[in-house]
């Protein structure tokens, strides 16, 4: 397959999905649309830990600390201005900030994988222990109230840029949302299709060789890690705006855990893998939430098992490479049929 076609079937592919997109709305209930939105800003923290350990090998627990930051950020910025514009800048510049500050101390401090992953869980327990302790009345950032472990209620949802008098429809914010999650597949697959993608996988692969050919993998890892933490909490933003609320279980460990099973059941080292885990893993929770009858960690732990054991490389590498072999298969040449034919005997004495 050329450069060219292949160019020409992902455009064909993003096309399909964004009338897919804005289809839905006429199709399906309200309650659909708003259970697919849900969806949508999870498939986009799901992004957040794919691109930086899926690719830059960074196995971080505190996806949800940005994601958490993203989400608060949000709500106290929009509750002060009225405006979901400001809103959602603060809902990403407040996490990649963050991020970069953790980010910098760790891996410039030389702090090993094993640490690392401890650092951001506790990092993790500390904003949610300092959410859930804020229930006071001097708990508040101008004139949002934090709420402590009853959150953030009437939190303003989205708004058209910088007119409050305009808010969005459940609808809107579905088109809004899936556009989000639409666009920061774009931007990473770009990202990773370019120089800085290839340097973030070659120092995941082996940093002395990286540092070797004039790459700072500090430096590297840093932004990735920063851009993951943007992406988080760009996801909090969608998230709140989907619920309206925000409470300090945006900083659960349970949801840690949950990121950690999207990008291991659909794959690490792909984009689309992270999305379909997250949208597949949210499904079976609410269904199973619906029912009440199976404890929903329970079927958790039994996916990830599954998956650990019997498709190690997660469902979509897996998918892909089932196609790829019946591709081959498909192409290979039939191999000659040797000749059974038996020559006719031949009279005695004749030469």
């Amino acid at each position: 397959m050329t450069a060219k076609t292949a160019l020409g079937l992902q455009l064909a592919a993003l096309a399909i999905v964004i009338v897919a997109i804005a289809l839905v709305p006429g199709y399906v209930q309200i309650f659909t649309v708003m259970q697919l939105t849900l969806f949508a800003s999870m498939a986009v923290l799901a992004l957040s830990l794919a691109f930086i350990w899926g690719f830059g090998g960074i196995l971080s627990f505190g996806q949800t600390a940005f994601f958490g930051l993203g989400a608060y950020a949000y709500a106290v910025t929009a509750v002060n201005f009225q405006d979901s514009t400001p809103a959602i800048v603060m809902a990403v510049l407040v996490p990649s900030l963050f991020a970069a500050m953790l980010g910098y101390f760790t891996f410039y401090g030389r702090i090993s994988d094993v640490y690392f992953g401890v650092i951001t869980l506790t990092v993790t327990l500390i904003l949610f222990n300092v959410a859930n302790s804020t229930s006071g009345q001097e708990y508040h950032i101008g004139s949002a109230q934090l709420g402590g472990f009853n959150g953030m209620p009437a939190v303003p949802t989205f708004n058209m840029p910088f007119n409050p008098q305009a808010p969005l429809y459940p609808e809107q914010g579905w088109y809004v949302t899936a556009g989000a999650l639409v666009a920061v597949y774009c931007l990473l697959r770009v990202i990773l299709a370019g120089g800085f993608g290839r340097v973030v996988v070659a120092v995941k692969e082996n940093e002395t060789r990286a540092s070797l050919l004039g790459y700072d993998p500090r430096l590297i890892k840093l932004l990735a890690f920063t851009i993951g933490g943007a992406i988080a909490g760009l996801a909090g933003a969608l998230y709140v705006n989907w619920g309206a609320f925000v409470s300090p279980n945006v900083f659960s460990l349970s949801l840690s855990a949950q990121i950690i099973i999207w990008v291991t059941v659909g794959g690490l080292g792909t984009l689309l893998g992270p999305v379909i885990g997250a949208v597949l893993i949210e499904y079976i929770i609410s269904s199973i939430g619906s029912q009440q009858v199976v404890n929903a960690n329970l079927v958790l732990g039994a996916v990830l098992l599954i998956f650990v054991l019997m498709l190690p490389r997660g469902l979509v590498p897996t998918l892909r490479h089932l196609a790829r072999e019946a591709l081959h298969r498909a192409r290979r040449p039939a191999a000659p049929q040797p000749d059974t034919t038996v020559p006719p005997a031949q009279p005695l004495g004749s030469k």
